[in-house]
C-alpha cells in the first residue's frame, strides 16, 4: 500500500501514507487484535447480520423505491379504498405527482438505509451507535482533505456535464410546466441531501465498521461491490467513478471514523451536478 515514487509530489505521497497506508495498517491491527480476543461466532455472526441486513435493505429498495405502485395496491389491501383511488391519482395525475414519488422514493432509502441497520445494531448485534461512523468528535480536523477531493472533483464534473448522457439523467428532478422552481427544488434537495446522509451511513459506516473486525481493511472492498452496483443505470463515467470514490469514502470514513465529513461531500457533490445540469438547460 506504499507509494514511494519520487516523481510524484511529496504532497501526494504525504496524504497517501497518511490516508491510506497507515489506515491499513492500524485497521488490519485493530481487526487481528480483535479476533484474537474474541469468539468466532461472534466475529461471524456480526459478519452475517450485516451482510444479511445490507442484502434486505437492498431490496427493499429496489422493490419499494423505484415504483409507488404498491401503495395504492396495500391501500386497497386493507379496505382503504377511497384512500387508494387519491394515493393513485397523487402519485399519477397531481401537479406534483414527481414530488410525491420522489418523497416516497427518499422515505424508503432512509428506512432501507437508516432504520434497519440502526435496529440490527441495536437490537441483533447490541453493539454502540457510535462504533459505526457517526461520532464527531475528532473529525475537525480532516476537513482539508476533503476539501482537496472537492476540488479534485469539480473539473471532472464540470467536464461531464457537457455531455448528453449526463444531461439525460440530471437534474435528477425534472420540474413539471406548473411548477415554480422555488419551493419545489428547495423541498426536493433537501430530500436529496438526507438520502446521502442515510447511504453514506449505509455503505461507509453500517458495512465498512461493521465488516472491519472481521476482513479489516477488505471491508471497504466488499463494500465496494454493492455500492458500484446501484449506479447502474446512471452514466458509465458516473458508475465507474463509485469504484474510486467508495474506496476513498471507505478508506477515510476508518481513518476519521466517522462519515459525516463523507456525507457532505457527497451531498457538495451531487449539488454541483445538479446546478450544472440546470445551468446547461437554462433553468438557471
Amino acid at each position: 500500500m506504499q507509494l514511494t515514487d519520487r516523481r510524484l509530489p511529496g504532497w501526494f505521497r504525504q496524504a497517501w501514507a497518511t490516508y491510506v497506508t497507515e489506515t491499513a495498517r492500524f485497521t488490519d491491527a485493530e481487526s487481528d487484535a480483535y479476533r484474537s480476543i474474541t469468539p468466532a461466532r461472534i466475529i461471524n455472526r456480526t459478519m452475517v447480520v450485516v451482510f444479511l441486513t445490507g442484502t434486505v435493505s437492498l431490496l427493499v429498495i429496489n422493490f419499494f423505491a423505484k415504483t409507488t405502485g404498491w401503495i395504492p395496491g396495500l391501500l386497497s389491501q386493507v379496505g382503504l379504498d377511497s384512500w387508494s383511488g387519491r394515493a393513485t391519482a397523487a402519485f399519477g395525475t397531481s401537479e406534483r405527482a414527481q414530488l410525491y414519488q420522489l418523497t416516497v422514493w427518499t422515505g424508503v432509502q432512509l428506512v432501507a438505509y437508516v432504520v434497519l441497520p440502526v435496529a440490527a445494531i441495536r437490537w441483533l448485534l447490541r453493539l454502540p451507535l457510535r462504533e459505526f461512523g457517526v461520532r464527531l468528535r475528532g473529525t475537525s480536523s480532516h476537513w482539508r482533505v476533503y476539501v482537496a477531493l472537492y476540488a479534485i472533483s469539480l473539473p471532472l464534473i464540470v467536464w461531464a456535464s457537457r455531455s448528453d448522457a449526463f444531461l439525460a439523467k440530471y437534474p435528477f428532478y425534472r420540474l413539471g410546466e406548473a411548477e415554480n422552481f422555488w419551493p419545489v427544488m428547495g423541498i426536493w434537495w433537501v430530500m436529496y441531501a438526507a438520502q446521502f446522509v442515510a447511504l453514506e451511513f449505509f455503505f461507509r459506516g453500517f458495512m465498512v465498521h461493521g465488516l472491519k473486525g472481521r476482513l479489516g481493511y477488505a471491508a471497504i472492498f466488499a463494500m465496494v461491490l454493492p455500492y458500484t452496483m446501484i449506479h447502474f443505470g446512471k452514466p458509465l463515467a458516473e458508475a465507474t467513478g463509485a469504484i474510486l470514490g467508495g474506496i476513498t469514502l471507505g478508506t477515510l470514513s476508518l481513518r476519521t471514523r466517522s462519515v459525516w465529513w463523507g456525507a457532505a461531500l457527497h451531498v457538495a457533490v451531487a449539488g454541483t451536478m445538479d446546478v450544472l445540469a440546470l445551468s446547461q438547460q437554462g433553468v438557471l
